[in-house]
């Protein structure tokens, strides 16, 4: 199960509870691609270590392959052909080596899709962007621990946390996709 679905659509009835103005969330639908096997949830080592003195250390690992990046990365393509064809990358190649792997493997599977408009984006522009111009997203394809943010971010444009359905997949053919 790597690859998880988060929407965020918002409906009639609830586009009052939302925090941002009517106008910026009516008729929104976005989803949200999270990879959920990898990243910084997963990696090792992750652990406290005293390091002398009464400090101590915290270190999270994030690690992608380029397989995981790949198979996630397609999920969304494949959403974004079903849906208006815009597909946002989205990591942080500007600090991570794992960011500039995942914008590699994007832009390589990108050419396979040249009917679907690819943007890529740091994470931290499109939490802002997702408050400022939400309407701006149909797909987003994200890490682990980027997608469990944004996604928690897009659900409260809708009004709800929870309210929305969402669905975890496995590779579905014998070509590991």
């Amino acid at each position: 199960l790597f690859a998880n679905l988060r929407p965020a659509s918002v409906m009639p009835a609830l586009s009052s509870a939302s925090s941002l103005k009517e106008d910026l969330i009516s008729g929104l639908d976005i989803m949200i691609v999270r990879e959920s096997t990898g990243g910084a949830y997963f990696g090792e080592p992750k652990e406290i270590t005293e390091i002398g003195n009464g400090v101590r250390r915290a270190v999270d690992t994030q690690v992608y392959t380029s397989n995981e990046i790949d198979r996630v990365v397609r999920v969304a393509f494949d959403l974004a052909i079903k849906r208006k064809r815009c597909l946002h990358s989205v990591e942080k190649a500007n600090v991570m080596e794992t960011g500039v792997l995942w914008r590699e493997i994007a832009t390589q599977i990108g050419s396979e899709y040249p009917t679907i408009n690819l943007t890529h984006m740091y994470a931290d522009n499109c939490a802002m962007q997702l408050v400022r111009e939400p309407k701006q997203f149909d797909v987003i394809v994200t890490d682990n621990l980027f997608g469990d943010i944004l996604s928690d971010c897009a659900a409260m444009l809708t009004g709800s946390l929870g309210m929305l359905p969402s669905a975890t997949l496995s590779m579905s053919d014998s070509s590991g996709r």
